[in-house]
């Protein structure tokens, strides 16, 4: 399977500002008992074995121990309900990890995939602020953080992230997240933004 998608992705977590999982490639602990996380991706452009994925939303929901490199990660996939069955089987494959890529180191690290959903995305970028709704059950919106009104913004680089080595240190407006039995609420916690490319 070839594929190649790039677009762009924002994540909120429990973690007190800034996540030092992230900070440190996963080598820290959660500041919590847990690491409650969303990671919200919109493919801008995207082909995965000759199926054009553009323009649909991904986001993956994921509980794991305060040590996150320790595994037993419980995982959730929710898919763009426009997707057609098609793109949603190839996406899944892609953001399961089954199919190479950045999510393939991570699937390594999940005990339990609590399912995968289609459910409505409303997924937006307007300048700084990067916001999602998930069905009736999920609103998140973080803001990127810039030490100066106007200025430039403030960036990790030489990470070990999924979504790329170079991520955005936002703040989350609001967050409620109500998936696969779960709940957080991360607003006023941690949150990243980045464009990511990918291929496999």
């Amino acid at each position: 399977m070839a594929w190649k998608i790039e677009g762009t992705y924002f994540e909120n977590c429990n973690c007190d500002w800034v996540c030092p999982c992230t900070v440190t490639s996963f080598a820290s602990p959660a500041t919590g008992d847990r690491c409650q996380v969303i990671l919200n991706y919109h493919v801008r452009h995207g082909e995965v074995d000759g199926v054009d994925v553009s323009g649909r939303s991904v986001s993956i929901v994921a509980d794991s121990p305060k040590q996150m490199l320790d595994g037993g990660w419980r995982v959730g996939l929710i898919i763009d309900d426009k997707a057609s069955k098609e793109q949603a089987d190839k996406l899944t494959a892609v953001f399961a990890g089954q199919a190479g890529g950045p999510m393939a180191n991570i699937a390594p690290l999940i005990g339990e995939l609590l399912g995968i959903e289609r459910l409505p995305i409303e997924y937006s970028d307007k300048g700084n602020r990067h916001s999602i709704r998930i069905g009736g059950a999920i609103a998140i919106e973080v803001e990127d953080f810039a030490a100066q009104e106007g200025g430039e913004t403030t960036k990790l680089t030489g990470v070990a992230h999924p979504s790329g080595s170079t991520i955005t240190i936002a703040r989350p407006i609001s967050s409620e997240i109500k998936a696969f039995g779960m709940e957080f609420h991360n607003a006023g916690k941690s949150a990243f933004s980045a464009p990511f490319s990918w291929a496999g």
